[in-house]
C-alpha cells in the first residue's frame, strides 16, 4: 500500500504543479484525515476512560450496594436485614427461595 502511494506521489502529473506532482497532494489529504481521526479517537478513549474511573460502580463493595437499594427504597429493613446477615456470614436460616 505504501508502494502504491509513493508511485502516485511521484508521478509528475504534466509538471504543472513543480516538483510535486498530484499523488503528494492526494497523500497528504489522505494523511490528513488519518491524523484528525485518530486525534478525535483519541480524544473519545480520554474522556471514557477518566469518566470511567469516576464512575466505578463495579468496584463498589456488596455491603455498599445493599445500602444503596435500602436508602432508594428498592428492599425493605426486613430484606436488608436478612441479605445482610448473609453477606457477613450469619445465615439466620429459613430460605424463601430466592
Amino acid at each position: 500500500m505504501i508502494a502504491a502511494a509513493l508511485l502516485i506521489a511521484d508521478s509528475n502529473f504534466d509538471n504543472h504543479m513543480g516538483d510535486w506532482g498530484a499523488g503528494w497532494w492526494i497523500l497528504m489529504a489522505l494523511m490528513m484525515v488519518v491524523f484528525w481521526g485518530l486525534v478525535i479517537v483519541g480524544a473519545v478513549w480520554l474522556v471514557r476512560a477518566l469518566v470511567g474511573e469516576r464512575h466505578g460502580h463495579a468496584y463498589r463493595s456488596p455491603l455498599e450496594v445493599l445500602d444503596h437499594r435500602l436508602a432508594s427504597g428498592e428492599i425493605s429493613p426486613e430484606e436488608y436485614r436478612r441479605r445482610r446477615s448473609v453477606i457477613q456470614g450469619k445465615e439466620t436460616g429459613g430460605s424463601d427461595g430466592s
